[in-house]
Parts: C-alpha cells; sequence; structure tokens
C-alpha cells in the first residue's frame, strides 16, 4: 500500500498522509456478511460515560470476518481485496469452491485470483492457515488461536507478525510482535504470513477532523484542568501540581504500574515483553 500525500495549501494539509486506495475494490461490501453495530459513544446501559472523549464519527457497518478459518480442506478463491473501516489492515473475500463466502484478513502478498486453503496438509504459502504442529520453526505467522477453535485472537493488526521459535512438547513457543515469547498449544490454528497494508504506521493524521471522523474527540490534558477536577489540575501557567507520578482524575497510577493479573496463563509465558 502506498502511501499519498498533498500539496501544502492549508497546514493541515502540510503534513496529511493518506492510504492509496487504487488496488481496493470500489462499491459496497458483500450484502450478506455485514451487520450494523450501534453506537454507545462510551456510555453504559444507564446513560453514564465510563470511557472518556469518546462521541460522533462517521456511520460504518461492520464486516463479518472469518477468525476461525473453519472451512477445511475446501479451495478458496480470493475475489476481491476491500478496505474495512473497523481495522487497520484490510480484508479479502474469498469465494469457496463448494459456494460459501467469507472475509478474512488480507495478509501482505494476497492478490485477487490466488486460492488458499485451510488444512492440516496445507503448504506454507501466504493466506494459507494451518495448525501450528505443521508450520516450520521461523515462519512468520498471523491470526494466531490460543484457545484450540476459538478462533484467531492475537497478531490481527496491520504490519505484523509472530514468528515460530520453537517446539516443546505439546506447546510450541512464538515470538509476539511485542517481544513477548510465550506457548502457544500445537493444534491451534494460525495463517501463514505478515498482516497487510504495512504503511499503516506512516500514515499523519494531519488534522484534528480526522480524529473526529473516527469518534475519538478532543482528550483535555489533567494539567489544565482546576484542582477540583484532576490531581494534576491548578499552579500558575503551565506549573501544575506539582504531582511526582502521573495519575489519572481518579489517582490511579497511569505510567509504569503492572495491569496484568492473570495468575492462570502466567505459566505460558517465558519472556515477558517488558524487560
Amino acid at each position: 500500500m502506498a502511501v499519498k500525500s498533498f500539496k501544502p495549501t492549508s497546514p493541515a494539509r502540510r503534513f496529511m498522509t493518506v492510504a492509496d486506495f487504487s488496488d481496493i475494490k470500489k462499491g459496497e461490501p458483500e450484502e450478506r456478511l455485514v451487520k450494523r453495530i450501534k453506537k454507545h459513544s462510551g456510555r453504559n446501559n444507564q446513560g453514564r460515560v465510563t470511557i472518556r472523549f469518546r462521541g460522533g464519527g462517521s456511520r460504518k457497518i461492520y464486516r463479518i470476518i472469518d477468525f476461525k478459518r473453519d472451512i477445511r480442506d475446501v479451495p478458496a478463491k480470493v475475489e476481491a481485496i476491500e478496505y474495512d473501516p473497523n481495522r487497520t489492515c484490510r480484508i479479502a473475500l474469498l469465494s469457496y469452491r463448494n459456494g460459501v463466502k467469507r472475509y478474512i484478513l488480507a495478509p501482505d502478498g494476497l492478490k485477487v485470483g490466488d486460492v488458499v486453503i485451510t488444512s492440516e496438509s496445507a503448504d506454507i504459502k501466504v493466506g494459507n492457515a494451518l495448525p501450528l504442529k505443521n508450520i516450520p520453526v521461523g515462519q512468520m505467522i498471523h491470526n494466531i488461536e490460543l484457545k484450540i477453535g476459538k478462533g484467531g485472537a492475537v497478531v490481527r493488526s496491520a504490519g505484523s507478525s509472530a514468528q515460530v521459535l520453537g517446539k516443546e512438547g505439546e506447546y510450541v513457543i512464538l515470538r509476539m510482535p511485542s517481544g513477548e515469547m510465550r506457548k502457544v498449544h500445537q493444534l491451534c490454528y494460525a495463517t501463514i504470513g505478515q498482516v497487510g497494508n504495512l504503511e499503516y504506521e506512516n500514515i499523519v493524521i494531519g488534522k484534528a477532523g480526522r480524529q473526529r471522523h473516527k469518534g475519538k474527540k478532543p482528550h483535555v490534558r489533567g494539567v489544565v484542568m482546576n484542582p477540583v477536577d484532576h490531581p494534576h489540575g491548578g499552579g500558575e501557567g503551565k506549573a501544575g501540581q506539582g504531582n511526582p507520578h502521573p495519575v489519572s482524575p481518579w489517582g490511579w497510577k497511569t505510567k509504569g504500574r503492572k495491569t496484568r493479573h492473570n495468575k492462570r496463563t502466567e505459566r505460558y509465558i517465558i519472556k515477558h515483553r517488558h524487560k
């Protein structure tokens, strides 16, 4: 995917970049593979804001993605590469030989007309899905299951990939994009290749309006608030209260505090992403 820039006709245009959609299919998505999701703007069932700075945004329809890849041993042809407003990567429309159509995450290098398959004996080819036990060491993979048959749960964003480092009994050792090394059961499925749209990280938003289109409202810093509204508020000029540690409006530490409390899966992590 290429990134397009513009002539600096305004301060916002000077640094703004957008993705090139020339190789994306134009028109509506597959009608049977979409559903509408109601917006909640960060509010719970009582109407109270539980997640701040959300609201508005362009309307978008959710594309139903096949994370499970549960149609086994049936070849599928790539009909189109499409844009998905709900995720950073592109999606591919597959047409299986039995007539079923599904959306999958489009890996880098997958083109219209390619044939992919989900099978234990599938070739090591971009877009094919197979169990981890049959994937060779050193191979880059994505859309990885953490529970057998539950569907891909990790490594799904644009440009991300994990690497198979080794095999140990019933488990396969993976290096995750964060640098974490963990064990995943060998019967879990994964897709060969790296998630596409690698240039996404180079896109510059350029103006506040594009964030509002995404449904993100302005994020107000604590140091510009009053002491009654935030622990960082008050003070003369930009001094703030001189709080020694960054905290949330409710006094929770926000930088460096560990948030993982899952002892049940701790044994699967060989090396944490934090040094």
